[in-house]
Protein backbone atom coordinates (compact mmCIF):
# COMPACT_ATOMS: atom_id res chain seq x y z
CA UNK A 1 0.00 0.00 0.00
CA UNK A 2 2.54 2.25 1.09
CA UNK A 3 4.85 1.65 -2.35
CA UNK A 4 1.33 1.83 -4.52
CA UNK A 5 0.73 5.85 -2.74
CA UNK A 6 4.27 6.60 -3.25
CA UNK A 7 3.48 6.39 -6.98
CA UNK A 8 0.47 7.92 -7.04
CA UNK A 9 2.45 10.83 -5.31
CA UNK A 10 5.03 10.85 -7.53
CA UNK A 11 2.79 10.79 -10.91
CA UNK A 12 0.51 13.60 -8.86
CA UNK A 13 3.69 15.74 -8.93
CA UNK A 14 5.22 14.87 -11.75
CA UNK A 15 1.31 16.26 -13.69
CA UNK A 16 1.58 19.44 -11.47
CA UNK A 17 5.10 20.10 -12.57
CA UNK A 18 3.84 19.48 -16.94
CA UNK A 19 2.62 22.81 -18.92
CA UNK A 20 -1.23 22.23 -18.96
CA UNK A 21 -2.29 22.37 -22.74
CA UNK A 22 -5.75 23.81 -23.26
CA UNK A 23 -5.99 22.82 -27.17
CA UNK A 24 -3.63 21.44 -29.76
CA UNK A 25 -1.03 23.16 -31.06
CA UNK A 26 -2.34 25.28 -34.70
CA UNK A 27 1.63 26.07 -35.88
CA UNK A 28 4.14 23.92 -37.02
CA UNK A 29 7.52 23.71 -35.97
CA UNK A 30 10.13 23.14 -38.81
CA UNK A 31 13.70 23.46 -37.44
CA UNK A 32 14.07 27.10 -36.76
CA UNK A 33 10.78 28.21 -38.51
CA UNK A 34 7.44 28.35 -37.00
CA UNK A 35 5.17 28.07 -39.50
CA UNK A 36 1.51 30.56 -39.18
CA UNK A 37 -1.38 29.58 -41.67
CA UNK A 38 -3.43 32.42 -40.23
CA UNK A 39 -3.83 35.54 -37.77
CA UNK A 40 -0.95 35.90 -39.10
CA UNK A 41 -0.25 34.02 -42.06
CA UNK A 42 3.56 34.46 -41.65
CA UNK A 43 6.54 32.31 -41.15
CA UNK A 44 9.13 33.41 -38.60
CA UNK A 45 12.51 31.72 -38.47
CA UNK A 46 14.79 32.11 -35.45
CA UNK A 47 18.85 32.16 -36.20
CA UNK A 48 20.72 29.00 -35.79
CA UNK A 49 22.08 29.67 -32.15
CA UNK A 50 18.43 29.43 -31.11
CA UNK A 51 17.00 26.36 -29.60
CA UNK A 52 13.81 25.58 -30.11
CA UNK A 53 12.67 24.47 -26.51
CA UNK A 54 8.58 23.42 -27.10
CA UNK A 55 5.09 24.59 -27.29
CA UNK A 56 2.11 24.62 -25.60
CA UNK A 57 -1.44 26.07 -25.43
CA UNK A 58 -2.82 27.67 -21.93
CA UNK A 59 -6.16 29.63 -21.22
CA UNK A 60 -5.40 32.57 -19.85
CA UNK A 61 -8.06 33.48 -16.77
CA UNK A 62 -11.08 32.17 -18.56
CA UNK A 63 -10.82 35.28 -20.73
CA UNK A 64 -8.28 33.48 -24.05
CA UNK A 65 -6.20 30.83 -25.39
CA UNK A 66 -2.94 31.40 -26.13
CA UNK A 67 -0.42 29.46 -28.07
CA UNK A 68 3.07 30.12 -27.14
CA UNK A 69 6.31 28.66 -28.29
CA UNK A 70 9.91 29.28 -26.90
CA UNK A 71 13.32 29.08 -28.42
CA UNK A 72 16.42 29.74 -26.08
CA UNK A 73 20.35 30.01 -26.14
CA UNK A 74 22.13 28.67 -22.95
CA UNK A 75 25.45 28.26 -22.18
CA UNK A 76 27.08 24.66 -21.45
CA UNK A 77 25.51 25.39 -17.52
CA UNK A 78 21.89 25.46 -18.96
CA UNK A 79 21.75 29.01 -18.33
CA UNK A 80 19.31 30.60 -20.69
CA UNK A 81 21.80 33.77 -21.80
CA UNK A 82 18.75 34.40 -24.61
CA UNK A 83 15.74 33.74 -25.30
CA UNK A 84 12.66 34.50 -27.84
CA UNK A 85 8.80 33.81 -25.91
CA UNK A 86 6.52 33.35 -29.27
CA UNK A 87 2.55 33.78 -28.40
CA UNK A 88 -0.09 33.48 -30.48
CA UNK A 89 -3.30 34.72 -28.52
CA UNK A 90 -6.88 35.37 -29.11
CA UNK A 91 -9.91 35.99 -26.34
CA UNK A 92 -12.99 33.70 -26.33
CA UNK A 93 -16.16 34.27 -28.11
CA UNK A 94 -17.46 34.26 -24.44
CA UNK A 95 -16.26 37.70 -23.58
CA UNK A 96 -16.29 41.14 -25.58
CA UNK A 97 -12.54 42.25 -24.69
CA UNK A 98 -10.45 43.86 -26.91
CA UNK A 99 -6.75 44.23 -26.85
CA UNK A 100 -5.91 47.98 -26.27
CA UNK A 101 -2.13 48.88 -26.46
CA UNK A 102 -1.10 52.42 -27.41
CA UNK A 103 0.96 52.58 -30.27
CA UNK A 104 3.41 54.96 -28.94
CA UNK A 105 6.16 53.23 -30.27
CA UNK A 106 5.65 51.00 -34.06
CA UNK A 107 8.75 48.96 -35.62
CA UNK A 108 7.98 46.60 -38.85
CA UNK A 109 9.37 43.24 -39.20
CA UNK A 110 9.01 41.60 -42.57
CA UNK A 111 5.96 43.58 -43.32
CA UNK A 112 4.35 42.85 -39.88
CA UNK A 113 4.06 45.89 -37.70
CA UNK A 114 4.38 45.51 -33.95
CA UNK A 115 4.09 47.79 -31.07
CA UNK A 116 6.52 47.37 -28.83
CA UNK A 117 8.58 48.56 -25.68
CA UNK A 118 11.77 47.94 -23.95
CA UNK A 119 12.58 47.27 -20.15
CA UNK A 120 15.07 46.28 -17.58
CA UNK A 121 14.21 43.83 -14.78
CA UNK A 122 16.93 42.94 -11.96
CA UNK A 123 14.72 39.35 -12.06
CA UNK A 124 12.95 38.41 -15.02
CA UNK A 125 12.41 34.93 -13.45
CA UNK A 126 10.51 36.26 -10.55
CA UNK A 127 8.73 39.06 -12.32
CA UNK A 128 7.11 36.12 -15.14
CA UNK A 129 6.23 33.54 -12.55
CA UNK A 130 4.97 35.79 -9.28
CA UNK A 131 1.19 35.35 -10.92
CA UNK A 132 0.83 31.50 -11.34
CA UNK A 133 -1.85 32.36 -13.83
CA UNK A 134 -0.24 34.48 -16.01
CA UNK A 135 1.52 33.59 -19.46
CA UNK A 136 4.74 34.04 -17.98
CA UNK A 137 4.56 31.27 -15.48
CA UNK A 138 3.38 29.21 -17.87
CA UNK A 139 6.19 29.82 -20.28
CA UNK A 140 8.73 29.67 -16.54
CA UNK A 141 6.89 25.52 -16.05
CA UNK A 142 7.55 25.06 -19.40
CA UNK A 143 11.45 26.34 -19.73
CA UNK A 144 11.25 24.78 -15.60
CA UNK A 145 10.53 21.26 -17.68
CA UNK A 146 13.36 21.01 -19.73
CA UNK A 147 15.68 22.34 -17.01
CA UNK A 148 16.26 26.00 -18.17
CA UNK A 149 14.51 28.86 -16.33
CA UNK A 150 14.28 32.51 -16.93
CA UNK A 151 17.53 34.75 -16.72
CA UNK A 152 18.24 37.00 -13.24
CA UNK A 153 19.16 40.47 -14.55
CA UNK A 154 17.52 41.06 -17.86
CA UNK A 155 16.87 43.60 -20.92
CA UNK A 156 13.32 42.35 -22.71
CA UNK A 157 11.95 43.73 -26.03
CA UNK A 158 8.38 43.09 -26.20
CA UNK A 159 6.38 43.52 -29.39
CA UNK A 160 2.52 43.25 -30.35
CA UNK A 161 0.99 42.89 -33.70
CA UNK A 162 -2.75 42.91 -33.91
CA UNK A 163 -3.52 41.22 -37.24
CA UNK A 164 -7.47 42.09 -37.49
CA UNK A 165 -9.18 45.05 -37.22
CA UNK A 166 -11.28 44.32 -34.03
CA UNK A 167 -8.36 43.84 -32.01
CA UNK A 168 -9.28 40.77 -30.61
CA UNK A 169 -5.81 38.42 -31.49
CA UNK A 170 -2.71 39.13 -31.18
CA UNK A 171 0.77 38.07 -31.84
CA UNK A 172 3.48 38.81 -28.79
CA UNK A 173 7.06 38.33 -29.68
CA UNK A 174 9.01 38.74 -26.13
CA UNK A 175 12.86 38.83 -26.63
CA UNK A 176 15.03 38.51 -23.23
CA UNK A 177 18.94 38.33 -23.02
CA UNK A 178 20.61 38.06 -19.87
CA UNK A 179 22.65 40.99 -18.65
CA UNK A 180 26.58 40.49 -18.24
CA UNK A 181 28.08 41.78 -15.20
CA UNK A 182 29.19 44.97 -15.31
CA UNK A 183 26.68 45.88 -18.11
CA UNK A 184 25.70 49.57 -18.52
CA UNK A 185 21.48 48.91 -18.81
CA UNK A 186 20.44 50.30 -15.40
CA UNK A 187 17.97 47.86 -13.28
CA UNK A 188 15.63 48.83 -10.81
CA UNK A 189 12.96 46.63 -8.69
CA UNK A 190 10.02 47.95 -10.97
CA UNK A 191 11.53 47.28 -13.62
CA UNK A 192 13.02 50.94 -16.09
CA UNK A 193 11.34 51.60 -19.50
CA UNK A 194 14.53 52.00 -21.81
CA UNK A 195 12.64 53.41 -24.56
CA UNK A 196 12.13 56.63 -22.73
CA UNK A 197 15.31 57.06 -19.90
CA UNK A 198 17.81 54.99 -22.10
CA UNK A 199 17.36 55.42 -25.78
CA UNK A 200 20.42 53.97 -27.31
CA UNK A 201 20.04 50.90 -24.75
CA UNK A 202 16.41 50.37 -26.53
CA UNK A 203 18.01 50.46 -29.50
CA UNK A 204 20.71 47.97 -29.04
CA UNK A 205 17.98 45.74 -27.93
CA UNK A 206 15.31 46.00 -30.53
CA UNK A 207 18.88 45.77 -33.04
CA UNK A 208 19.12 42.09 -31.28
CA UNK A 209 15.71 41.13 -32.16
CA UNK A 210 16.00 41.97 -35.71
CA UNK A 211 19.57 39.96 -35.78
CA UNK A 212 18.06 36.95 -34.44
CA UNK A 213 14.41 36.95 -36.42
CA UNK A 214 13.20 36.66 -39.66
CA UNK A 215 9.58 37.28 -40.46
CA UNK A 216 8.44 36.19 -43.97
CA UNK A 217 4.63 36.75 -44.60
CA UNK A 218 2.46 34.22 -46.68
Amino acid sequence: MLMILSMLFSSFGLAQSLPTTAAPLQRQVHGQTIISNELPAAELTFGQEFRYVGGQVVNLYGNANAEQHVFVKAGSSGAVTSFYWVQFEHFLPSNKMTYDYEPKRTTDIGGLQFIYDVMSFPDCAAIEAADPASDGAAIARLLAHHQLAFPKKTARVRMFHLPTADRRTELMIIYGEALAEGSKIPLSDKGIPLDDDYPDAAKMMLDQVREGLTIRTR
